[in-house]
């Protein structure tokens, strides 16, 4: 079994697409680690604030499957494949490790994203703040207490119940 941390972001109808997405995520792989849910600006384009969080869990998937599974998810959820790749989503799922894999085929593995964004390094540092990433060898938690904070973003009280 392989451990995998994946990022989850919208801006568009955010609280319905972040439960949506856990639910078929628990669906896929059963019990999951979930991290506190953090809102942050926009990066990269002027848009509506994300909703952004990451999540743990365990699979038997491959990289590629685990890859197929997300798009699929994303495209069940009106995520636009058409559009400039910073703009708003419905949903983002990304796979940021693979256990402690380091690649860049099929995809990047860690995700450079992890060092560069607040809103996923953050939601890492709290989930597993003493696993090491790969390239630095540094912990989540290290990473984030040398991160420049100039990102904004905040936790937010969230209710995974729709009432």
């Amino acid at each position: 079994m392989a451990l995998i941390l994946i990022s989850i972001g919208s801006n568009i109808e955010r609280e319905k697409h972040i439960r949506a997405a856990i639910a078929e995520l628990k669906a896929a792989f059963g019990a999951l680690q979930v991290s506190s849910v953090y809102e942050s600006e926009a990066v990269g384009f002027d848009g509506d604030p994300f909703y952004n969080l990451v999540v743990g869990a365990n699979t038997e998937l491959s990289v590629e499957a685990c890859v197929e599974l997300f798009k699929a998810i994303e495209d069940r959820h009106g995520r636009k494949r058409d559009v400039a790749r910073f703009s708003g989503r419905t949903l983002d799922l990304d796979l940021l490790t693979y256990d402690q894999m380091m690649c860049q085929q099929p995809i990047e593995l860690p995700r450079d994203e992890i060092t560069k964004n607040a809103f996923v390094l953050l939601p890492l540092a709290e989930l597993v703040p003493e696993q090491i990433h790969p390239p630095s060898g540094l912990t989540y938690r290290q990473l984030w207490q040398d991160y420049p904070k100039q990102q904004k973003l905040w936790t937010v009280p969230f209710s995974w119940s729709e009432s």
